[in-house]
């Protein structure tokens, strides 16, 4: 029996590659070698202005951080910031650092979440499970000023 196609080498396999997954997963490599650069970043001069460059580096990569407050009667006073977003990429695939603010405008609590086009937002975490991973985000999302 001779193949489909005209070429005798061809073979038709399954490559399907979950984007947002992808960028999800590269992004976070690149979020440890931050923060695990400002952590390293203690003692002398040299060790400060690596440091202040990191956290530049980190100030300079999303593209936009924004914050929301919640439900409220039209006309009344918010009472301030109680969830923000820190967008990394967008189209197709989309990402962000999103996240609940404590009293003080510091991140409690925060999730890494894809998006690919026509889907809904999609917490992403690292498989293997990372036991800092939840802790990098935090202390990432931490180095951005959530006030008024």
């Amino acid at each position: 029996m001779k193949p489909i196609s005209n070429r005798e080498d061809t073979i038709m396999t399954d490559t399907t590659v979950d984007h947002g997954q992808a960028n999800a997963a590269a992004w976070y490599e690149t979020i440890k070698e931050l923060v695990g650069r400002l952590n390293e970043a203690a003692g002398d001069d040299q060790a400060e202005q690596d440091r202040e460059a990191t956290f530049t580096e980190i100030q300079e990569g999303p593209l936009s951080v924004m914050v929301r407050d919640g439900w409220r009667q039209p006309g009344g006073a918010s009472e301030g910031a109680e969830e923000f977003e820190i967008l990394l990429s967008t189209g197709g695939p989309a990402l962000r650092i999103w996240g609940w603010l404590d009293g003080s405008n510091q991140p409690k609590e925060c999730e890494l979440q894809h998006q690919d086009w026509g889907t809904p937002w999609t917490k992403w975490v690292p498989a293997p499970y990372d036991n800092t991973f939840h802790d990098t985000l935090l202390i990432y999302a931490s180095q951005f000023y959530f006030g008024d």
